[in-house]
């Protein structure tokens, strides 16, 4: 398998697997909290603006709010 040379040079020389899983799941933490505020803030600025149902709507706020639970 080979992988990109963007992916590359952030990963770092680590020869030992477990101290690379241990920068991986670092990593994933951090794109977690980030995903978390960027729900966050779409659930603040949300407006019914009349375009859809209110079905619709309230179903996109169900499926944010789900997603935050994970």
């Amino acid at each position: 398998m080979s992988i990109a040379n963007s992916i590359k040079s952030v990963l770092p020389e680590i020869e030992r697997a477990k101290e690379f899983m241990i920068f991986i799941e670092k990593h994933f933490q951090t794109a977690d909290k980030s995903l978390a505020v960027i729900l966050l803030i779409m659930l603040t600025i949300m407006k019914f603006d009349g375009s859809r149902t209110i079905h619709e709507h309230v179903i996109e706020i169900i499926n944010i709010t789900e997603r935050l639970k994970l």
